[in-house]
């Protein structure tokens, strides 16, 4: 053999942690342009909650700039 089966297997696996990895990456840079998208187009509804209009914390913002949820809201749509 060129190369045996069982050395497949883990070769296989990297590619699919790759691409898992790639579509995580992927999500974020979609969540990172709309967060953008409302920053320059409507700037009144940048850190202002999707779900319940309420400010989101500064805090949050700070650490996830493209959150869409304010906490209590992501922790909601988490446990659903």
């Amino acid at each position: 053999y060129k190369q045996h089966p069982a050395d497949e297997g883990p070769d296989t696996m990297e590619q699919e942690k790759a691409l898992l990895l790639l579509g995580r990456e992927g999500s974020m840079l979609a969540d990172i342009d709309e967060a953008l998208r409302r920053l320059y187009k409507e700037p009144e509804q940048f850190g202002r909650c999707a779900r319940c209009g309420a400010d989101i914390e500064m805090e949050r913002v700070a650490l996830v700039p493209w959150a869409r949820l304010c906490l209590s809201c992501q922790r909601d749509a988490e446990s659903s």
